[in-house]
């Protein structure tokens, strides 16, 4: 009875049209003021320490790095580089975008800017090369949604933050714990380039049935040419690898790095920003960051509000009483998060959602791990679903297509990511594999 009390007071506020952050920190508030009798001096402290992780700073910085990034050239790099290795193949400017969402996801760790960077130049040289419009918006909006599985991931920080400080119990009664960013980055590169793969064989099918435009072989000293211009940007995914299970930095220390370093290549050797325009990018970064924390701090009330209710332990003795096995517990969040990615951004259905059905999952003998790239590729599944897909929103703005047309031009790739989720679901060496071979899970 009290999760239904929650949960309704949550759906009626954001049923009025409320930001997502209010409306969790009004449903903390009501629910506070009207049942329980907690404390408000306790409220205030959790508001204030809950952001006080060492984790959560990873966030502004990867964001700043990002902007970086997209605002320079390097994105206009990455995509030379692979058109020059791919553009000769049927739809080869669409495979080109695949992979270039795959590396510059690897750099930003947001899925609306690979679109945004990615799709600005590729999906107008698409449409006068020959290319329908809705063919380079699809390729595009689905394979942006790599920036949330590709590590670094913003959404990936997200779930660790919203899990971490757990105990839980697994199916014996042993205690679990939870999954840290270094293993969710790892474990996140496997399945994040199976689905590259399956999305570019997608695309290379759909242009080998349309007989759509190939590109000239290009001769490998162009290929040489175009990865030496491309590369201080790839040595990016190097240092932030490389850094953090070199054992050099922690994740958090490898995002400050990481902005550094774009800030010097996008301003001193790709000279793309001018020094009088960083104040520009940070405060747009500064913005970008304070509505993820407003969100985090909201979320963070709102999960220790279900936690001194001891409402995740009730539904987790439920759903096993219930007879809920893995298979099914795990095909019933796949069902519930594909119908929430439609209405919601993923950080907040992370944040709000992985309290909830972490422990429940844990109970059920269901790996951290697996649970998070599992819940990662439902939320990269809604950034291209109406009516709130971030990426449809973005593919739409740059290519002058209605919502509708864009939200159609996505389906063959969205039915490739439905199927790739049903194998990530259950098959977990999939996501396990990296971890288990470094000894990291």
């Amino acid at each position: 009875m009290t999760a239904l009390i929650i949960f309704a007071i949550l759906a009626v506020l954001l049923a009025t049209g409320m930001p997502v952050s209010i409306a969790l920190g009004l449903t903390v508030f009501s629910f506070l003021f009207a049942f329980t009798n907690i404390p408000m001096d306790s409220i205030a402290l959790k508001l204030f320490t809950g952001i006080e992780k060492f984790e959560i700073m990873a966030i502004p910085f990867f964001i700043l790095a990002g902007n970086f990034l997209t605002h320079g050239g390097v994105a206009k790099r990455m995509i030379r580089f692979a058109t020059s290795m791919v553009g000769h193949w049927y739809g080869g400017m669409g495979l080109a975008a695949v992979l270039a969402c795959a590396l510059f996801a690897a750099i930003s760790g947001s899925s609306p800017a690979t679109v945004m960077a990615v799709g600005s130049i590729l999906i107008p040289a698409m449409v006068k090369m020959g290319y329908p419009p809705h063919f380079g918006v699809g390729t595009v909006a689905s394979a942006g949604g790599l920036g949330i599985l590709i590590p670094p991931s913003i959404v990936m920080v997200m779930y660790a933050v919203a899990t971490s400080g757990m105990v839980v119990q697994g199916p014996n009664g042993e205690t679990v714990l939870s999954a840290s960013i270094g293993t969710l980055f790892i474990a996140g590169v496997v399945p994040g380039l199976m689905l590259a793969a399956m999305l570019g064989f997608t695309t290379f099918l759909k242009a080998w049935k349309g007989g759509y435009p190939r590109m000239e072989r290009a001769s490998w000293g162009e290929r040489f040419r175009a990865l030496r211009e491309s590369i201080w940007g790839l040595l990016l995914i190097v240092i932030i690898m490389g850094g953090i299970y070199g054992g050099i930095f922690t994740p958090t220390e490898a995002a400050a790095v990481s902005a550094v370093y774009a800030f010097i290549v996008a301003v001193w050797i790709y000279r793309d920003i001018r020094l009088k325009d960083v104040p520009r990018i940070l405060l747009t970064s500064a913005g970008m960051s304070a509505m993820l924390l407003y969100i985090i701090t909201n979320a963070v009330m709102f999960a220790f509000i279900l936690t001194s209710e001891q409402i995740p332990q009730a539904l987790s003795d439920w759903i096993v009483n219930l007879g809920f096995g893995k298979i099914g517990f795990l095909l019933m969040v796949n069902v519930m998060l594909l119908v929430i990615g439609m209405v919601m951004e993923p950080s907040a259905i992370v944040l709000i959602m992985a309290p909830i059905l972490y422990p429940v999952a844990v109970k059920l003998g269901v790996d951290p791990v697996h649970f998070g790239i599992m819940l990662i590729v439902n939320m990269e599944i809604g950034l291209c679903t109406p009516p709130v897909g971030l990426n449809l929103y973005v593919g739409s703005a740059i290519s002058k297509l209605g919502l509708t047309e864009v939200s159609k031009a996505v389906i063959p790739w969205l039915l490739t990511a439905l199927v790739f989720l049903g194998i990530i679901t259950y098959i977990p060496e999939i996501s396990l594999f990296l971890p288990n071979l470094l000894g990291m899970n």
